[in-house]
């Protein structure tokens, strides 16, 4: 029999109204990018806690607000929840085949931009507080919720909350706000996530555009910055800045073990994305490292010249190119920053601007602690078999402000699944995985603080020994 079947069954009684909850946060846009109903989706989330007999506020920062909420605060142990309730742009809308903001449910899903990322796993979590509470009286461990609204734009002042509330902040572990199923079905659990350095890097040249018959005089500063872009990196993908690799972690038996045993549908993959192979046909154990455990060096965007429709013979005066490099422990961003500075001027292209922009360390959280146990024993019990193990996820978030460079271990699980669409049209999550959602959710409450109590008898035993 399921430990907390009282609770699941009354999940399954009260479905309708937690998928109504998930139905209206989603019909309030709130993107961040735009400031378009952001006051409003703050205001509903903060409604939300207290009418589930929480404490709530809404924190300032020099932004958007974070909107914290606590429960049981009379519990030592503490378990938090990081989400954001700020969502991407619905664009292009003509490529949705029901509105963004309706959450409407077709074939089972529930269609709206930031269903899955990431209303749907917030209302998970505050209907898996509600239903605990409903049937056992009392939560048994202390619940803290941080919901900002800047996710969607880098986390801009996620630090200066997190600088200003030290005694919110802390907890003995957080669930962090994403999670999925991969194509088999099976969720995923996420130990961690990428770091980020993304900078702009700016060539000039005349101070206007001109006829491109000049180009035979005239430097193009397009080609200059092609030119520069070309001593970052190698065909076979290798980051030549000096130094870049200096701090990269090595891998150590452990987590090769937890590679070999990640599952990665390869054939899926490439046939949601209509291609034929991976980058430098990579397959198995050696794609899964490079996918988790090896940084990047991405060109995101280039701007110069003339790219509308039709012809125009110009040289352009600027060219401007947006990179990311995707950071692994220990790779440090304003170090991987300063080196590309210094890689630029080494080869003659210290007139070419550097701005900075996302600055994210990596996180990694331990696959052995309470947190850890919790999640993937309750996963077991919830979906009848274990996640699938992601020792870090490829994408990068803020976890390292809020969780690991505070000693809080983090673990991301949550409601999406292999085709949520997230930041693309028809955004979606199953009603089915959403209600599942709740469950683990509910069972994560109550499995955390007894692996805690069992970490905790576990260390005085080994100290009376010593």
């Amino acid at each position: 029999m399921k430990l907390l079947k009282d609770v699941y069954e009354y999940i399954e009684r009260n479905k309708d109204r937690y998928i109504g909850w998930l139905q209206d946060l989603c019909r309030q846009p709130s993107v961040a990018a735009q400031n378009r109903g952001m006051k409003e989706a703050a205001g509903m989330v903060e409604q939300l806690l207290r009418q589930l007999g929480g404490t709530a506020e809404q924190i300032p920062t020099s932004g958007f607000p974070v909107v914290y909420g606590e429960f049981q605060n009379d519990k030592e142990t503490a378990l938090s929840f990081y989400n954001h309730y700020d969502v991407q742009p619905e664009d292009p809308i003509e490529l949705w085949t029901s509105p963004p903001f309706a959450a409407e449910i077709v074939n089972g899903r529930i269609i709206a931009r930031g269903v899955a990322d990431n209303k749907g796993n917030l209302i998970v979590r505050l209907a898996a507080v509600d239903a605990y509470k409903a049937v056992k009286g009392e939560l048994p461990v202390k619940i803290k919720f941080l919901v900002e609204g800047e996710e969607e734009i880098g986390s801009l002042h996620l630090r200066e909350f997190v600088d200003q509330n030290r005694d919110k902040v802390q907890a003995d572990g957080c669930i962090w706000e994403f999670g999925y199923k991969g194509a088999d079905g099976r969720l995923q659990a996420c130990f961690g996530v990428k770091g980020m350095c993304f900078v702009e890097l700016v060539c000039r040249g005349a101070n206007t555009d001109m006829h491109s018959s000049n180009a035979a005089i005239i430097e193009n500063p397009a080609w200059r910055l092609i030119w520069a872009l070309n001593t970052l990196k190698t065909p076979d993908e290798r980051i030549r800045i000096k130094g870049f690799y200096d701090k990269v972690a090595p891998l150590s038996v452990a987590d090769r073990e937890v590679l070999n045993e990640m599952d990665y549908d390869e054939e899926s993959t490439l046939k949601k994305f209509g291609l034929d192979s991976f980058l430098l046909n990579l397959k198995g154990l050696p794609l899964k490292e490079k996918l988790i455990y090896q940084p990047t060096c991405t060109i995101c965007g280039f701007q110069t010249g003339y790219t509308g429709e039709g012809k125009k013979t110009v040289l352009p005066s600027e060219a401007r190119v947006k990179i990311d490099f995707r950071l692994v422990p220990d790779q440090e961003p304003h170090e991987i920053y300063r080196l590309l500075r210094e890689h630029l001027d080494d080869h003659g292209f210290s007139d070419i601007e550097l701005i900075p922009y996302t600055m994210t360390n990596p996180a990694r959280t331990s696959l052995e602690g309470p947190l850890a146990r919790a999640v993937v024993k309750t996963a077991k019990e919830v979906y009848g078999c274990g996640p699938i193990i992601k020792p870090m996820s490829a994408a990068t978030g803020p976890m390292y402000i809020l969780c690991q460079g505070l000693g809080i271990p983090s673990v991301s699980a949550g409601v999406g699944n292999f085709t949520s669409n997230n930041h693309a049209p028809n955004e979606n999550i199953l009603v089915t995985d959403f209600i599942q959602g709740i469950q683990h959710i509910a069972a994560i409450i109550d499995q955390f603080p007894r692996e805690m109590m069992a970490e905790a008898n576990a260390e005085n035993r080994e100290g009376s020994l010593t």
